[in-house]
């Protein structure tokens, strides 16, 4: 077993050392040699035996007797660790590659792959304190009446929702990954603002009086916003230049906006996305599967079944 632990280190080490390289050969006669139910004719493992313990004599004249004893089982031990650990690392691997996180979908937790965890920060909702933790797990679509808002409806067995904040600094790292997404597959798709930052709340209003006005439009007029400064989204009268950029009738625009009705029918549909339990933006729904946090591209991909 030492022959095999040797070889995996020195491998690993040879990669940047000549005099390792000749060690991971001479480790790798010794494992082939076992394998094949023959005796290691280099004496490698008592010649590395003898170098470690030779060390250790100069520190621990105990510690080094007791290796001697049991480094058969020693060696087990190390390798035993080696292995578990190269099975998390592939694990984390796999999951940071299918779900975005070392530690599965929406998961947070330290990742060496992401280290700075930015594929599951979300701008919070709230600063509330709860006795569990917010979870996925726990987001319900049933209380949206998804035909109040803007859709593109291709008739298509996919769907995609996409919650999200037009002044959200993660809603804006996700929404030209969802644009790429629409650009390359079909699917049906809902886009529903839901304001964390107080000074876009306005932008409700007009969101849903630029669907009524012309749906085509307000799809133009979303995409211009999300790649206008936070600074300018956040300024009335540049949305208001937008709208007009886009070709909306501005006046009728206007009344809308400031339409009692108007207001009412946003707050309803505001309390009607807090209902669905969402602690943060973006929060995207493929097919009813809840992505929280902006994940790479391939993570979409494979959620809405498009990856191969």
């Amino acid at each position: 077993m030492f022959c095999l632990l040797a070889l995996i280190v020195f491998s690993i080490l040879g990669i940047f050392s000549a005099s390792h390289r000749q060690l991971a050969k001479e480790a790798f006669d010794c494992v082939f040699r076992r394998v094949t139910l023959r005796p290691c004719n280099t004496g490698f493992d008592t010649k590395i035996k003898g170098k470690i313990i030779g060390k250790l004599l100069n520190r621990s004249e105990f510690v080094a007797k007791l290796l001697n004893k049991h480094f058969e089982i020693v060696s087990w031990v190390f390798f035993i660790l080696l292995l578990s650990s190269s099975l998390w690392v592939l694990r984390g691997g796999y999951n940071f590659y299918m779900y975005g996180s070392c530690n599965g979908l929406n998961e947070s937790g330290f990742c060496a792959f992401d280290p700075s965890g930015e594929n599951n920060k979300i701008s919070q909702v709230d600063d509330s304190c709860s006795l569990n933790p917010p979870s996925e797990s726990n987001l319900d679509l049933t209380a949206l009446s998804l035909s109040e808002y803007p859709t593109k409806d291709v008739n298509s067995e996919d769907s995609l929702i996409f919650i999200g904040c037009y002044n959200c600094d993660y809603t804006r790292k996700a929404y030209p990954l969802i644009q790429k997404l629409q650009d390359n597959y079909e699917f049906n798709y809902t886009f529903i603002h839901f304001p964390v930052k107080e000074e876009t709340s306005y932008i409700s209003n007009y969101v849903y009086c630029a669907n009524l006005q012309d749906p085509e439009k307000l799809w133009l007029f979303n995409d211009k916003l999300f790649v206008s400064s936070k600074e300018d989204v956040a300024n009335n009268e540049y949305v208001d230049k937008v709208a007009v950029e886009v070709g909306l009738d501005i006046d009728k625009l206007q009344v809308c906006v400031a339409s009692e009705e108007t207001q009412k029918i946003v707050d309803d549909q505001f309390e009607q996305v807090r209902a669905t339990e969402i602690y943060g933006t973006p929060t995207i729904f493929i097919n009813g599967k809840a992505l929280v946090g902006p994940k790479p591209y391939r993570v979409y991909q494979r959620v809405l079944g498009k990856f191969w």
